[in-house]
């Protein structure tokens, strides 16, 4: 599942929000990666620059975009055989008040769905994680 996460340039197979994504930079401490967002009427694109600690954790964090503010994390808890706990947590807030008019319905339906379209496409591929812990997705747009 952590692969999956962290694999950006495989979200256009899978999310059909993601009109493109590039990697920027990868190592074992960083991953980088620029998206495109075409969703409902609302185009655009940004640069994450996220750390992670394999196969626990990933911190996504902003490093080009239309965001004020823009941070999360995935957090994956091994249960066994049975699979992973799933918690993701993100806070964003758009830099402009009609883009955030705009974009903030789009985007926190995008948030939203993020852990569900993941175990869907750990599902198609196969992947071990026959059952999973409760999924506690957490939105946060505009608060601190």
């Amino acid at each position: 599942m952590y692969d999956l996460i962290e694999g950006a340039e495989h979200y256009p197979e899978f999310l059909p929000w993601c009109a493109g994504a590039t990697v920027l930079e990868r190592d074992d401490e960083v991953v980088a990666a620029r998206i495109a967002v075409d969703w409902h009427g609302v185009r655009l694109s940004f640069t994450t620059r996220n750390r992670k600690r394999r196969p626990e954790w990933l911190g996504l964090a902003l490093a080009e975009g239309p965001f004020r503010a823009f941070r999360g994390d995935w957090f994956l808890k091994p249960l066994g055989d049975a699979g992973c706990r799933i918690d993701f947590a993100m806070h964003y807030e758009f830099a402009g008040d009609v883009l955030g008019r705009l974009a903030s319905p789009v985007f926190e339906r995008i948030t939203d769905s993020m852990v569900d379209a993941f175990v869907r496409r750990a599902d198609e591929l196969g992947e071990a994680i026959p059952a999973l812990a409760p999924v506690v997705p957490r939105l946060h747009p505009g608060s601190g």
